[in-house]
């Protein structure tokens, strides 16, 4: 079944759709979430949540991409299980320390002249991505939007680890001057 039956299944309001969502994207959520989460019993309870998000907000919204859709309610919900799991106890992990690496080149804060247009922001950083060579987007969403830690992505792209932190640093900084270049006061 395709997305377009998929979410057509959503907007009649039928449980199938649910079904056939997870039986599709099931897995590729599930990655998601475990990569984040590194609980396993924590990561099938997210993936349970996005299906429930996905009822609840098809409609009225139409996604475009039920992949994109689905990995991105399941990014958002593991990252809040994360903050909630660690706001007591503070500590590293493979996810606060990417974060904490891409906050080196973009800040979060709003200033008070106002937030950054978020879609020329949007473009800017597809722009960036666009222009990479394909080993470097995909080493740099792995680590940015996937999460995965240093060690598995030298074993996905056989690099050492220390090539893999070199490499995601010169990325970062590649980041920051196309983001100046665009026009990002950062």
């Amino acid at each position: 079944m395709d997305d377009n039956e998929i979410i057509a299944l959503f907007f009649a309001r039928d449980e199938g759709a649910v079904q056939a969502a997870q039986g599709k994207y099931g897995g590729y959520c599930a990655a998601i979430a475990q990569n984040i989460l590194e609980d396993r019993g924590a990561a099938e309870e997210c993936v349970n949540d996005t299906w429930l998000r996905c009822w609840q907000s098809i409609p009225p919204q139409r996604p475009d991409s039920l992949k994109s859709f689905a990995g991105r309610i399941t990014r958002n919900l593991a990252l809040s299980a994360l903050r909630r799991e660690t706001a007591q106890k503070r500590g590293g992990g493979q996810v606060s320390l990417a974060l904490e690496e891409l906050d080196q080149v973009v800040s979060g804060a709003e200033t008070p002249e106002g937030a950054l247009d978020r879609a020329a922001f949007q473009a800017a950083l597809n722009g960036f991505l666009a222009g990479l060579a394909e080993r470097d987007r995909a080493l740099f969403l792995r680590r940015y939007w996937y999460l995965d830690s240093v060690d598995a992505l030298a074993r996905r792209f056989a690099m050492r680890p220390t090539a893999v932190t070199t490499a995601l640093h010169r990325l970062r900084k590649k980041l920051r001057g196309h983001l100046r270049q665009e026009g990002f006061d950062l």
